[in-house]
């Protein structure tokens, strides 16, 4: 295994309280990173978050921040607070997604879209601007997490895959933004497939696992939360510095077993 130190380096995650953004602080936190961690009231036990940073031994606790990445005003107190700490923002991981599940047509309203990319797509774009007025300049990494919405279909899916369309696009739109200003920033976004998190249940409900089950997929074929760290990691931590401007797939084939053709073939044994 290759040693990482991360020792002096500054990292921001949204959402860095719960899941995917929990696990990925915990994994650069133990590589001697210091975390600053976004929630919203009353959405986690910080002080449990706490004990179990300094049971696994990372160097530092986390800074955990009351913020909502929807507000400008809290994306400059963010800033603000991680300037009175550090001298630079070096990794930046957008991992805040909120969206309303529609069942039909009807439920289309404009402003929820609207409100679905104020939390799901512009904190990208907002969060690296203001890192670049409150420290001088870009973070060195920048990584936004999205999902497989955009190319599948899901039930109740619909806001959630066009806040993550449009999320990707202006990732490679900034990726080359970046690039010219010549500061050696990277701007990547990892899909990752079905994660058994609760951001999830909260859209397909805990049934759709055991209707998984009932189809024959096992559970090994979905992530875990500190499986999509570990690629979380490798993005941020200088292993993969030649990937700019970058959509990076991550799953275990779910897509391949989940599909009609299995169905069919399953149906005739």
């Amino acid at each position: 295994m290759i040693q990482i130190d991360l020792s002096g380096k500054s990292v921001l995650i949204t959402g860095g309280t719960k899941g995917i953004g929990l696990a990925s602080a915990m994994k650069l936190a133990k590589a001697g990173a210091a975390t600053y961690l976004t929630y919203k009231w009353g959405s986690a036990d910080l002080d449990e978050i706490t004990a179990d940073f300094k049971k696994e031994g990372a160097a530092k606790a986390p800074v955990f921040i009351q913020a909502d990445v929807s507000i400008a005003e809290d994306t400059q107190m963010v800033m603000d607070t991680i300037k009175e700490k550090e001298d630079k923002l070096d990794i930046f991981v957008s991992n805040v997604g909120f969206a309303q599940s529609p069942k039909s047509l009807e439920d289309y309203k404009k402003r929820s879209l609207y409100k679905t990319l104020d939390y799901s797509t512009w904190p990208l774009v907002d969060y690296t601007q203001k890192a670049k007025k409150i420290f001088g300049s870009y973070p060195e990494k920048i990584l936004a997490i999205s999902s497989d919405g955009p190319d599948h279909f899901y039930q109740g899916y619909d806001y959630v895959a066009a806040s993550k369309s449009l999320l990707e696009f202006l990732s490679k739109y900034m990726s080359v933004h970046l690039y010219n200003e010549g500061q050696g920033s990277t701007v990547n976004v990892i899909r990752f497939g079905t994660v058994k998190t609760e951001s999830f249940n909260l859209i397909f409900g805990e049934e759709f696992f055991e209707f998984m089950a009932k189809e024959g997929i096992e559970e090994s074929m979905f992530l875990t939360p500190a499986e999509c760290a570990d690629s979380v990691f490798a993005m941020c931590s200088g292993l993969m510095n030649a990937m700019n401007g970058q959509i990076i797939n991550v799953d275990y084939g779910f897509p391949y077993q989940d599909n009609s053709m299995m169905r069919y073939i399953k149906s005739k044994m």
